[in-house]
C-alpha cells in the first residue's frame, strides 16, 4: 500500500511520502491551534510544517513542483502560517498590543522585501548566463569573468528568503506564551534584518565589475579561439537530459582522432551530464549564434542522433555530414529516412549496409561506411573453456547471466521491451536455476518513463532480485571471503574520495566560472580513467561472486558488466550487437510472439542466439550453453554473425574510424576547392577557369581510394542482391 502510495504521489521514497502528509495535515492543525486558541499546539505544528517544508526542498521532491502549479506554492504556504499566526495574536485578545501590530508590519514589509530579492536573483543568473558555454577551451584568457556569488547566496534563494521569517514567528509565539513584548520585537527585528542584508548583499553582483561581458565579447573571444584552433572534426549533439549517454559514448573515440575534434553541443543540460573529456566542448543553445560561428575549417561533422536542430550544421555545404548514431540494432530508428540527409552513413559493419538496403529508405549503398564500433574496445572476448570470464564457471565460481532489457518504446509495441510480458519470468527462472547462477539486473535509463507498466514490472523485478539476494546471504552455501569484501569496500570508498577529490572542482555550478574554469587537466584525467578501473574491480570485489544485483545509474558501465558476465538476456538493441563482441551466448526475448523463425529473419542480431518466449522457459538452453562450453553449438555462429555486425578485428576499429575520417575531409576539401575554382568537384574547369591545386586531391581517386577501404565496393552494382540473401539467410 505504502508502494502504490508513492507511486501515485510521485515521490520518491516514504520518507518524502511521510514528510509530505505531515505537511498537508500540519496547516490544518495550524488553523485549529490558532482557533482553540493553544500557542504550545500552534508552535508544534508550525514547527512541523516548517521541517516538513524544508526537508521536501532538499530533496527536490516532485510534490513541491506539483503544489506550485495548483496555487499551493512555497509563499502561499509561508503567507497561510504568518496569517493563522495573526489570527492566534487575535484569538488571544492581542488584537490591542503594540506586537500584533508590529508583526502585521512586519509580514508586509518582509514580503515587500521577496520582490527586489526575486528581482535581483532573476537578474543575477541572466547576466551570467553565457551565449557560449564552454569545456576545456580559454576563454578566461581572452575575456575577463568574474567569480560567481557564493553558492549560498543563490542556490534555493527563495527558499532561504522566506525561512528568514522564522525568527519573528518564534519571537511572536514566545510573546503569546509569556505576555512579555520583546521577543515578539526582537524576533521581528532580526526578521527585518537579515531580509534586508540580503537583498544589499545581492546589488554588487548586477553591476560593474562582478558581471561577465556581454553576448558579443563572449561570441567575439570565443571566434578568435575558433580561428586560432582551426577544428577539423566536429560532434554535433542536441537531445534532452536523458539521452546524454548517447553522446558521452562517444567522448574516448573523439579523444582517439588523428584530427583536431571539436564537440558541439546544443542544451547546457547536455553540458553538465556530459562525462570528463579531454576534447574541447562548446555549448551554444541559440541557432542562430551556431548558424554564425566561423567553422570553415571543419571538414567532417559526425552526428549522434537524427533530431530537428541538425539542420542549423546540416545547412553548412563546406563540411560533410556523417549519421554515426548512438548504436547499432535492428530497430526500425537504425534505418530512419532522415539519414538520406548525410552525406554518408556510418555503421558498424555488413549488417548495417544490407539493412539499410533492405529498408529502402532513400540511403544509398555508395553513402554507407562500414567502420566498426570503437566504443566496444573495452569488452573482453570470451574464450571459453579454461578462459572463462571474470567470476564465471571457468574459475569455479557461480555462472553470472546478465539481465539487460531495453525501454518501452514511444509506440507501445509489445516487441519493445521483454520488461511488460516477460521479464519477471525470465528472473524468476534465473533466481530459481539449479545449479544456482548470480542474477545482474541492469535496465534501460529510459525504463518507465513512458509506460506505466514497464514502470510496475521493472519494481517488481528489483524486489525479486533484493528479496532473492538477502535469502541468498543468508545461506550458507554462499559464504563469502568477509575479509576481502571489506578490504574492497574499503578501497572503494578511498577510490570514490580521490575521484571527488580530483572532479569536485573541476567545474563549478555557475555557467560562467564553468566556461572560465572548465579546463581538463590532461594528466588528472588519465589518473581519473585508472581510478575508474580500479573502481570497477574493487566494486566487484565488494560482493561475493554469487551476490545478485541490481545495477542502476552511470556506474558500473554496461560494458563492465558485460564482462564479469557469461551470458546475457535482452531484447531487440544495440545491447545485443554490443554485447556479440563479446563472444559470450546470449537470448533475446520474442515479446512479440512472432515466432522462432520470423524473429530471425527479421532481426539480424538474434539469429545465433537462444529466442525466449514470454514465458522464458527457453532459458535451460542458454544455461546449458554456459556451463558447458563444449555444448555451445552456436559459438561458431556467433563469430560468424560478430564479424557481420561489427566487422573485422583487424585493422582496430578505431583505425578504421581514422580512415573514414580522413578520406571523407579530402572529399570535402576536393568539393571546396571545386567551389573556388568555380566548377564542380567533378567536372571538368570552364575555358578561362583557373586550373586545380596540383597537389589537392582528386575526387575521382577519393572515390577509387574509399571504394578501395571498403571490401565489396567493386561488386556494389550486386550489393542489392547480396543485400537480400543475407538478411532473408
Amino acid at each position: 500500500m505504502i508502494t502504490t502510495a508513492i507511486r501515485v504521489a510521485r515521490v520518491g521514497s516514504a520518507a518524502e511520502l511521510a514528510a509530505a502528509a505531515l505537511m498537508m495535515l500540519g496547516f490544518p492543525c495550524l488553523m485549529l491551534a490558532a482557533l482553540l486558541p493553544s500557542v504550545p499546539a500552534f508552535a508544534a505544528a508550525a514547527a512541523v510544517t516548517y521541517l516538513a517544508d524544508h526537508y521536501l526542498h532538499r530533496r527536490g521532491s516532485y510534490l513541491i513542483n506539483r503544489l506550485g502549479k495548483v496555487r499551493a506554492g512555497l509563499s502561499i504556504r509561508f503567507l497561510i502560517r504568518q496569517l493563522l499566526l495573526v489570527l492566534l495574536l487575535a484569538r488571544l485578545d492581542l488584537s490591542d498590543s503594540m506586537v500584533f501590530y508590529a508583526a502585521i508590519a512586519c509580514f508586509l514589509t518582509f514580503y515587500g522585501f521577496q520582490a527586489p530579492h526575486g528581482a535581483l536573483i532573476t537578474l543575477i543568473r541572466l547576466r551570467r548566463k553565457m551565449p557560449v558555454a564552454t569545456r576545456n577551451i580559454d576563454l578566461g584568457s581572452r575575456i575577463r569573468i568574474p567569480d560567481a556569488p557564493p553558492p549560498g547566496l543563490l542556490n534555493r534563494s527563495a527558499e532561504k528568503m522566506l525561512h528568514l521569517d522564522l525568527a519573528a514567528v518564534v519571537g511572536v509565539l514566545v510573546t503569546a506564551a509569556t505576555d512579555s513584548p520583546v521577543y515578539g520585537f526582537v524576533g521581528i527585528g532580526v526578521t527585518l534584518t537579515l531580509a534586508f542584508v540580503y537583498v544589499v548583499v545581492l546589488v554588487p553582483y548586477v553591476r560593474g565589475k562582478k558581471i561577465p561581458p556581454n553576448a558579443d565579447k563572449v561570441l567575439a573571444a570565443f571566434d578568435g579561439w575558433l580561428r586560432d584552433y582551426r577544428p577539423e572534426t566536429v560532434l554535433y549533439f542536441s537531445g534532452s537530459k536523458d539521452s546524454a549517454y548517447q553522446v558521452n559514448m562517444w567522448l574516448e573515440t573523439m579523444e582517439q582522432l588523428d584530427t583536431r575534434p571539436l564537440i558541439i553541443l546544443r542544451e547546457r543540460v547536455i553540458l553538465e551530464l556530459m562525462a570528463p573529456t579531454t576534447v574541447s566542448v562548446v555549448c551554444v543553445p541559440g541557432g542562430v549564434h551556431l548558424m554564425n560561428m566561423d567553422l570553415s575549417t571543419v571538414r567532417v561533422a559526425l552526428y549522434a542522433a537524427n533530431v530537428g536542430k541538425n539542420i542549423h550544421l546540416l545547412r553548412v555545404p563546406t563540411m560533410k555530414h556523417v549519421f554515426i548514431g548512438h548504436g547499432d540494432s535492428d530497430k526500425l530508428a537504425s534505418v530512419n529516412p532522415f539519414s538520406k540527409a548525410y552525406d554518408e552513413v556510418w555503421t558498424a559493419g555488413r549488417a548495417g549496409r544490407d539493412r539499410y538496403s533492405i529498408a529502402d529508405v532513400g540511403v544509398r549503398d555508395e553513402d554507407i561506411v562500414e567502420v566498426g564500433r570503437p566504443q566496444l574496445a573495452p569488452i573482453q572476448t570470451w574464450r571459453g573453456g579454461s578462459e572463462g570470464s571474470t567470476g564465471g564457471p571457468a574459475d569455479g565460481g557461480i555462472p553470472t547471466v546478465l539481465y539487460a532489457p531495453t525501454w518501452e518504446g514511444w509506440d507501445g509495441n509489445p516487441g519493445n521491451t521483454s520488461l511488460v510480458l516477460a521479464g519477471k519470468n525470465i528472473v524468476r527462472n534465473l533466481l530459481a536455476a539449479d545449479p544456482p547462477v548470480r542474477v545482474l539486473y541492469k535496465p534501460h535509463p529510459f525504463t518507465g518513463t513512458v509506460s506505466a507498466q514497464a514502470k510496475t514490472a521493472h519494481e517488481a523485478i528489483v524486489a525479486l532480485i533484493v528479496k532473492a539476494a538477502a535469502e541468498r546471504g543468508a545461506d550458507p552455501r554462499f559464504a563469502a571471503d568477509a575479509a576481502d569484501r571489506i578490504s574492497a569496500q574499503a578501497e572503494l570508498t578511498g577510490i570514490e574520495a580521490r575521484i571527488a577529490e580530483l572532479t569536485g572542482g573541476a567545474v563549478a555550478g555557475d555557467e560562467a566560472e564553468a566556461t572560465r574554469d572548465g579546463m581538463t587537466d590532461p594528466a588528472e584525467h588519465a589518473e581519473i580513467l585508472r581510478l575508474r578501473a580500479e573502481w570497477n574491480d574493487a566494486y566487484w570485489r565488494s560482493a561475493g561472486t554469487w551476490e545478485h544485483r541490481v545495477i542502476m545509474g552511470s556506474e558500473p558501465r554496461l560494458y563492465d558488466c558485460f564482462n564479469v558476465s557469461d551470458a546475457m538476456v535482452s531484447d531487440i538493441s544495440s545491447v545485443v550487437s554490443d554485447f556479440i563482441a563479446s563472444g559470450k551466448p546470449y537470448a533475446v526475448t520474442d515479446s512479440a510472439e512472432l515466432g522462432t523463425e520470423e524473429f530471425k529473419r527479421q532481426n539480424t542480431a538474434v539469429r545465433a542466439a537462444v529466442i525466449l518466449s514470454n514465458s522464458a522457459a527457453e532459458l535451460t538452453e542458454l544455461l546449458t550453453a554456459v556451463r558447458n562450453p563444449a555444448a555451445d553449438a552456436q559459438a561458431p555462429e556467433r563469430q560468424e554473425l560478430k564479424r557481420y555486425l561489427l566487422g573485422p578485428d583487424e585493422p582496430t576499429s578505431i583505425e578504421q574510424f581514422n580512415s573514414a575520417v580522413r578520406e571523407l575531409a579530402r572529399k570535402a576539401e576536393t568539393r571546396n576547392l571545386g567551389q573556388e575554382n568555380g566548377t564542380s568537384a567533378t567536372e571538368t574547369p570552364a575555358p578561362g577557369a583557373p586550373a586545380p591545386d596540383a597537389d589537392a586531391p582528386d575526387a575521382a581517386a577519393t572515390a577509387a581510394d574509399l571504394a578501395g577501404a571498403l571490401p565489396g565496393r567493386a561488386a556494389a552494382d550486386e550489393a542489392d542482391g547480396r543485400a537480400a540473401d543475407r538478411v532473408d539467410g
